[in-house]
């Protein structure tokens, strides 16, 4: 079989299952997991999936939101290394909001047992920080998400605005000089924007994949954000031609 049959019944699988495994596609096409591991490389430099630890995701609706699970395990070593650099900024007696992202989950798993108070509306998260006796977490009420651990709804709206904090982390799906930043999940989006009223400094977590990029539900202008936490791969000059002088922080991965 040519490698461009291959690869286009690798995408046709992919979307259909929304998830593949390298092992899996190697003893499908009886071919080296070097050779598909290439394949999955060269599709995802057209856009056509994403790849995971040992296999690939679907982008084939970019506008839905995908599965917490899978937005997990994407681009792990960029959002290590981005809650690494988001951990630094944070100071004893801080108060944080920590948004839904799996991003923000990252960051939650390396926050010190300091004295913070945390509010967020994501489950997940809640629970990571329970065991840090010196951390108060306060989660927001509502509506149980279907695609995450997440609350959202009328109900968490109303709550935000009981709440100010002082350092907003939250991610993206999109970063666009005209769009905006912008989110595939509209309920999500509404909770960072009205949030972002509440903060005095709105720090966004992405990575390079999410600059030039447009999702479903518009955020709010680029100049809503204080900084920019971002992963080495991302274009310094674009990013910092649309910022206009925010600060950005590049974080270095392993």
């Amino acid at each position: 079989m040519l490698a461009i049959e291959r690869q286009k019944q690798i995408i046709y699988k992919v979307n259909k299952q929304q998830n593949v495994k390298v092992s899996a596609l190697s003893k499908l096409f009886q071919v080296t997991e070097e050779t598909i591991r290439r394949d999955l490389e060269k599709l995802e430099a057209e856009g056509k999936l994403a790849r995971t630890h040992g296999g690939a995701v679907s982008v084939e609706a970019d506008e839905f939101e995908l599965p917490f699970v899978q937005r997990e395990i994407l681009f792990q070593q960029e959002k290590d290394a981005i809650a690494t650099a988001a951990v630094q900024l944070i100071q004893e007696n801080d108060i944080l909001f920590l948004d839904a992202s799996s991003t923000a989950l990252y960051m939650a798993k390396k926050l010190p047992n300091i004295s913070l108070i945390v509010l967020t509306n994501a489950l997940s998260i809640a629970i990571e920080l329970g065991r840090h006796s010196n951390i108060q977490v306060t989660v927001l009420g509502g509506t149980l998400s279907k695609t995450s651990p997440a609350l959202f709804g009328p109900q968490t709206i109303e709550a935000i605005e009981k709440y100010h904090v002082d350092k907003m982390f939250f991610s993206c799906e999109g970063l666009d000089e005209k769009w905006g930043i912008s989110d595939s999940n509209e309920q999500q989006a509404m909770i960072k924007r009205r949030m972002a009223l509440n903060a005095n400094e709105k720090i966004l977590l992405m990575d390079h994949s999410k600059l030039n990029k447009k999702a479903f539900s518009c955020i709010g202008s680029h100049q809503l954000i204080t900084k920019v936490v971002v992963d080495e791969a991302a274009n310094k000059q674009i990013l910092e031609t649309l910022l206009k002088g925010r600060e950005v922080i590049y974080a270095k991965m392993q």
